[in-house]
């Protein structure tokens, strides 16, 4: 395996941890096989740069509908993924900052969160910064929160999410959901589930000395 090039993971000094959405807290089953066949999107070629490219603005409506129908789908039939219940707890019981950064539209990434009952309020998707893997969106968190980037621990299962933690110079948390993954060394910390994830954060009791 190659050397770790995450950056450190420090538990004692996290004060936020923010998500990933699909397959991080809860399930996502979009086919993006048939998506990028059937928008003509050609490998290696990022789908949603792809799509933000396209010439004629009529196709480009046309394939950000087809996104969105394909996504909305989705969020209907999403569930939340194993520990997910328990490290919101946690996070809540902590009285930490938390939030969802995804490369869902909005609209999409909201009805998952209100299908699920997730008690998170703050939701960035793709139409407020540019998408995972640039950076924008955590160290937009990182100011609004005014907490140093090692503070913060970002939460996923791809390798898009490893490099915007990276880039942003935070550590991150791979979900494996026990599955080895080729990008896993690019990770703060790897773990099979939430619950895992759980178990390696301190307990403060923080809500209780308010």
């Amino acid at each position: 395996m190659d050397k770790f090039t995450g950056i450190p993971f420090e538990a004692n000094r996290i004060k936020a941890i923010v998500f990933d959405l699909d397959n991080t807290l809860v399930s996502s089953d979009m086919n993006f096989f048939w998506l990028r066949d059937e928008l003509g999107c050609p490998a290696g070629i990022d789908l949603l740069t792809f799509a933000d490219d396209i010439a004629c603005p009529n196709q480009r409506a046309d394939v950000a509908q087809l996104i969105l129908d394909h996504e909305m789908e989705d969020a209907r039939s999403s569930y939340p993924m194993p520990g997910c219940a328990s490290i919101l707890r946690y996070i809540e019981t902590q009285a930490m900052h938390t939030a969802i950064i995804t490369r869902n539209c909005f609209e999409a990434a909201s009805t998952k969160v209100q299908h699920n009952n997730l008690n998170i309020s703050r939701i960035i998707s793709r139409e407020h910064f540019a998408p995972k893997p640039a950076p924008d969106a955590l160290n937009s968190l990182a100011d609004e929160w005014q907490l140093f980037p090692n503070e913060i621990l970002y939460v996923g299962d791809y390798l898009y999410d490893l490099q915007s933690a990276f880039n942003a110079n935070m550590p991150s948390c791979l979900v494996t959901h026990g599955i080895d993954k080729p990008f896993e060394h690019q990770a703060s910390i790897a773990v099979p589930h939430l619950d895992d994830l759980r178990q390696l954060l301190p307990n403060n009791n923080k809500s209780n000395n308010k």
